[in-house]
Formats: structure tokens, sequence, C-alpha cells
């Protein structure tokens, strides 16, 4: 690959349910596009309860000529895979919900965020939105790249390598739901977007 990389190119961000900007993995895809001199091209929203409203959001945020990356983390990852299949830009799925609906379900009412308690409502209408935002099946899976840890503890990584199939996919042994040692991955990530040579 090229040591050029187009300025156009960038990185997006999504993380999951409860979580934030803080996230850790969302700090450390920062901290390494800000080490190749492409802070500008790293953008990380802040998502609202809404399922409908965040996908918006980044509908908005995302360059219509396919040159940004998605990476998704849970139920960041369910909202880049629409956003993928709708808008054709490529995305990384770090412990994807692939039901979300499903298992969001019991969790309706006062919510609080990760990083500083902030109350926030989850109703029942976000899980009916969340049901028309339902990928049924990926159509082109070398849009896709799936990192899935064998030891989530909320969600089943074989559902994740099922939905996926045919994408290019790690499977982690072990690990966690947040993915704890994301920081072995990160130039991966940055490779299939195409801010990053492969590594020597």
């Amino acid at each position: 690959m090229s040591s050029h990389i187009p300025e156009r190119r960038r990185l997006i961000y999504l993380h999951g349910f409860r979580s934030s900007p803080q996230s850790t993995k969302g700090q450390l895809l920062e901290q390494r596009m800000r080490a190749l001199g492409r802070s500008a091209s790293y953008v990380c929203p802040q998502l609202p309860p809404s399922p409908l409203e965040a996908v918006e959001l980044v509908r908005r945020e995302l360059r219509p000529d396919s040159a940004d990356t998605l990476v998704g983390s849970s139920l960041g990852g369910f909202y880049a895979t629409w956003l993928a299949a709708r808008l054709g830009c490529r995305a990384v799925l770090i412990n994807p919900a692939v039901f979300p609906a499903r298992d969001l379900r019991a969790l309706v009412g006062v919510q609080t965020a990760y990083h500083d308690n902030t109350p926030f409502i989850f109703s029942s209408a976000h899980v009916d939105e969340l049901l028309t935002l339902q990928v049924s099946a990926i159509t082109f899976p070398k849009r896709y790249f799936l990192i899935a840890a064998t030891g989530d503890e909320l969600l089943d990584w074989r559902e994740m390598v099922a939905h996926y199939s045919g994408a290019k996919k790690i499977v982690v042994q072990g690990s966690d739901h947040g993915l704890s040692d994301f920081a072995r991955y990160v130039d991966d990530v940055l490779v299939f977007a195409g801010l990053a040579g492969q590594p020597s």
C-alpha cells in the first residue's frame, strides 16, 4: 500500500450502549490517529439514546463518496452495520450487537451513562426503532471487518461470526465484551480503513 493516505479518508467511532467518546477503544484510536498526524481525520460523536437519531447524526457526518470508515463497538457496531449497508462505507465491528432489540428490551427505563453517571431514558419506542434498523443479512461482506471475542460476557460471539459470514474477521480467544486488549488490533483497524500501511 502506498505511504500516501488520501486526506479525505476519515475514521468515525461509534460507541456502545451507555458509553461515550470517553471509551477506552475510542481514545486508543484517537491516540493512534494523532501519532499518524491524522487527528483531523478522527471523529467520535456522542450518540443519543434514540437509535434513529443516532444513525441520522452519523449519516450527516459521513461523506457521500464512501471514503470514511465506521468503527462500531457493541450497539455502535449494529449502527455501523446498518449505515454501511445503506451508504456503502466500510465498517469495523467490535463485539457488535447483532439483535439489540432482543438483548436490550429488558433494560427499558432509566439508565445511566458509564463515564459520568448522567441519567437518560431508554424507552420501548427505542426498542421499536432498533427493529426498524435490523439488517437481516449483509450483502457485501468485503465491506465489513469483524473483531469478536469468545470471552464476551454479554453477547454471543458465534452469532456475530454467523451474521458476518464471509467478512474479514479476527476471533479473539478469551478477552471480554469491552475487548480490553483492543490495543493489539488498532493497526489492523487502520489498515482496513486505508489509513495506515500494512504492518511490516
